[in-house]
């Protein structure tokens, strides 16, 4: 059974995850937890103290868990997927790290303000700290995402990491699960010049694909001086519904993300973004 976290606020984003998450696992046995997380003022104990909160309030967050829960029944009639309600307080990061021990989590699925076209906007703050500081495989959805199963995934990827067992293992269960194509995607600005550690990596990877999914995978070479316009440009042209990245490729994933002088975390992709943790 998997189990799946999917942190709300409530929002449009937060729901278009829940959707999402329940479609790409349609057929799939889990346990979702959907997870509010309220200021610490929000509660009952502020330090050593008792807060009498106004009754409004107080039960304002779990009215609307309660409503989202109401729509959540009217969402999927899956017999195999169980749905249960978390409120936490206090700070975001520190509550999604605890719950992914507590309950095992297999993967974190959050909205996020995608782009509605190709232009740039910038990851929720939530999900850009998820991302990079809790160590689960993050799936990301933009705003405007189609509601679907991938029938293509995006793989760049530099060849400069070993793939350990559990990124393989992430890769195999999200084709098993879509019964996508993968897209190996490599982007040079050149006839590529493989170093032997890229060699090596790379003819691994293709002898696990060749073994696993033997008609179901690609390798693409790909040029241009812009990895992050040549992906946007290669999303585009391939009809890919899902990106995948590794969360400790960093120089890749800074060439795609982090793209100004205060590093903010931007997002430019229409579609889900995958992030696979070790």
């Amino acid at each position: 059974m998997k189990h799946i976290l999917i942190p709300t606020d409530f929002s449009v984003n937060s729901w278009n995850a829940i959707k999402y998450a329940t479609c790409l696992f349609n057929y799939d046995q889990c346990t979702f937890y959907i997870l509010h997380v309220d200021d610490l003022s929000n509660s009952d104990i502020n330090g050593n103290s008792i807060l009498v909160m106004p009754s409004s309030q107080k039960n304002s967050a779990q009215e609307k868990l309660d409503r989202l829960f109401r729509q959540i029944t009217q969402l999927t009639s899956n017999k195999s997927h169980r749905f249960i309600a978390l409120r936490d307080y206090g700070n975001f990061i520190d509550v999604v790290k605890k719950t992914v021990k507590e309950k095992k989590i297999d993967l974190i699925v959050m909205g996020t303000k995608g782009a509605s076209s190709l232009k740039a906007t910038i990851f929720g703050s939530n999900t850009s700290s998820v991302i990079t500081k809790v160590p689960c495989n993050v799936l990301a959805i933009p705003e405007n995402t189609e509601i679907k199963r991938p029938n293509k995934i995006g793989f760049p990827t530099d060849f400069n990491l070993f793939y350990t067992y559990p990124i393989l293992n992430s890769l195999t269960e999200i084709l098993q699960i879509s019964n996508a194509t993968l897209d190996v995607v490599y982007i040079t600005q050149s006839i590529p010049n493989f170093t032997n550690s890229q060699l090596i990596n790379q003819v691994y990877l293709y002898e696990y694909l060749k073994e696993i999914f033997t008609d179901s995978h690609n390798f693409k070479n790909i040029q241009g001086t812009d990895v992050r316009e040549t992906i946007l440009n290669y999303i585009t042209e391939n009809r890919v519904e899902m990106l995948t990245l590794v969360a400790k490729n960093l120089n890749l994933f800074q060439q795609l993300f982090f793209n100004n002088p205060i590093e903010q975390l931007s997002y430019h992709i229409s579609v889900p973004l995958l992030v696979m943790h070790e």
